[in-house]
C-alpha cells in the first residue's frame, strides 16, 4: 500500500479548524487506486495541518519496488560512470551509501539496495530511511558526519554541497558521483537508470524505468483538459520570510501539469524556477487551486495565516479556500510513488474545477 495519509490533503470552505485525530469528522478518508489514503477537510482551516501518522501496512513501499524486478540484485563492480559535473567515478564497492537528494534515495531504496544506505539528506522523509542518519544542514553537506559513516560511495546531486565539500571528499577518497536534480516527471525514467548504472545494477535501472515510465502515462491518460484549474504552488517558509512563487523548472510545475492543472507561474511566464511573492502578481495570477507543501502551511499558521498573506483573500482559491497541501518528500520523490502521487492530485484538482465551475 502506497503511504499517502495525511501527505496530500484538500481544504474547503465551511470547517472552522482541523484536526489530525484519525477519528475526527472533519476528514473523509477516500480510497484511490491501491488504497492510497487522501485526507480531506471537510471546510476551511484555521490551524496548521500537523501530522496524521503514518500507516504501517505502508512501511517498505518504496523498497518493495525491488521485489518485482528480475534483474540482478547483487551491484555488477567494478563500474566507471561520469556524472553530471563531468567527473568519472570509478564504483568498487556499493555496501556503504550515502544518498543526498530525495530522488536518488528513492532510486536506490527502489533498486533493492536500502539495506546500504548508511546516511542520507533531510529531504529524504519515506518511511524506510526514518532511522538513517542525516547528514546534511539544510542543502549543505556535514563533512565529519558523512565521514564518521565509512562511506564507499556517495550520491548527490548538484542542489547539495557546495563543489568544495564535494572536491574535500574526493581528495579524502570518497568516490562521489554527482547527478543533475529531477524536476520534470518525463525525467524519471532517465534518472533511475544513471543511478542504477552508479551502483552497479543496470538491468534493474533499466526494467524500473520502464515500469515507473508506464504508470506514469497511466496516470495521465485520460485527464479533461477543458476542466483544469488554475494552480498556484507557494512555497513558503513563514519563519524564515520566505516567500515564493512556483514557476517553470520549480519541479511542481511538472507535477501540477501532469495532473491536471495549469501551473500559472509557466502560464504568467515567469523566467525562474521561484520568484519572490508579490500581492499583485498573486491577484494577477487568479489561482483556482493553492499548492503548499505540508511545512509550508504550517510555517504561516495554516489557512487562516495563508488567507492573511497579501493578495491571498483576494484569489479565487483564497475567497474559496480552496488550498491542497502534499508532503515535501512526496512532492520531490520523483520516483515509484510520483504516479500514485500524480493521480491523488488529479482527483483532487478535478475536485477543485468541479466547485469552481459548479
Amino acid at each position: 500500500m502506497l503511504d499517502l495519509m495525511g501527505r496530500v490533503r484538500m481544504y474547503h470552505p465551511r470547517a472552522k479548524s482541523v484536526t489530525t485525530h484519525p477519528a475526527s469528522l472533519m476528514f473523509v478518508a477516500v480510497v484511490i487506486g491501491v488504497g492510497a489514503l487522501v485526507a480531506t477537510a471537510c471546510g476551511g482551516a484555521s490551524g496548521s495541518t500537523g501530522s496524521s501518522g503514518k500507516s504501517k501496512s505502508a512501511e517498505g513501499e518504496v523498497a518493495a519496488a525491488a521485489d518485482r524486478l528480475s534483474g540482478p540484485s547483487k551491484p555488477q563492480l567494478p563500474v566507471t560512470v561520469t556524472g553530471s559535473d563531468g567527473v568519472k567515478v570509478t564504483v568498487t564497492d556499493a555496501s556503504r551509501i550515502v544518498t543526498l537528494r530525495s530522488s536518488i534515495s528513492e532510486a536506490v531504496y527502489s533498486l533493492g539496495l536500502g539495506g546500504s544506505v548508511v546516511g542520507r539528506d533531510v529531504s529524504t522523509t519515506f518511511d524506510e530511511a526514518a532511522d538513517v542518519p542525516i547528514v546534511t544542514d539544510g542543502h549543505e553537506i556535514a563533512v565529519e558526519a558523512l565521514l564518521s559513516l565509512d562511506p564507499t560511495l556517495v550520491l548527490v546531486d548538484t542542489d547539495t554541497g557546495p563543489p568544495e565539500r564535494i572536491k574535500q571528499l574526493r581528495d579524502i577518497g570518497v568516490p562521489v558521483v554527482v547527478f543533475e536534480p529531477v524536476v520534470k516527471i518525463e525525467d524519471i525514467g532517465e534518472h533511475l537508470r544513471l543511478v542504477a548504472q552508479a551502483v552497479g545494477l543496470p538491468e534493474r535501472g533499466d526494467e524500473l524505468a520502464e515500469k515507473v515510465d508506464g504508470q506514469l502515462a497511466a496516470a495521465t491518460q485520460g485527464l479533461v483538459e477543458a476542466d483544469q484549474p488554475r494552480v498556484a504552488f507557494l512555497y513558503l517558509r513563514g519563519n524564515a520570510g520566505v516567500y515564493l512563487l512556483g514557476g517553470p523548472g520549480s519541479g511542481a510545475d511538472s507535477m501540477i501539469e501532469a495532473a491536471g492543472g495549469i501551473d500559472v507561474g509557466t502560464d504568467m511566464k515567469l523566467s525562474r524556477a521561484f520568484t519572490p511573492l508579490t500581492a499583485e502578481a498573486l491577484v494577477t495570477a487568479a489561482p483556482d487551486v493553492l499548492l503548499l507543501t505540508t511545512t509550508g502551511l504550517e510555517s504561516v499558521g495554516g489557512i487562516d495565516g495563508l488567507i492573511a498573506t497579501p493578495g491571498v483573500a483576494q484569489t479565487p482559491a483564497g475567497r474559496t479556500r480552496t488550498v491542497i497541501t502534499i508532503d515535501d518528500g512526496l512532492l520531490y520523490s520523483f520516483g515509484v510513488r510520483t504516479p500514485k502521487a500524480i493521480e491523488v492530485l488529479a482527483k483532487q484538482f478535478a475536485e477543485a474545477a468541479a466547485k469552481e465551475h459548479g
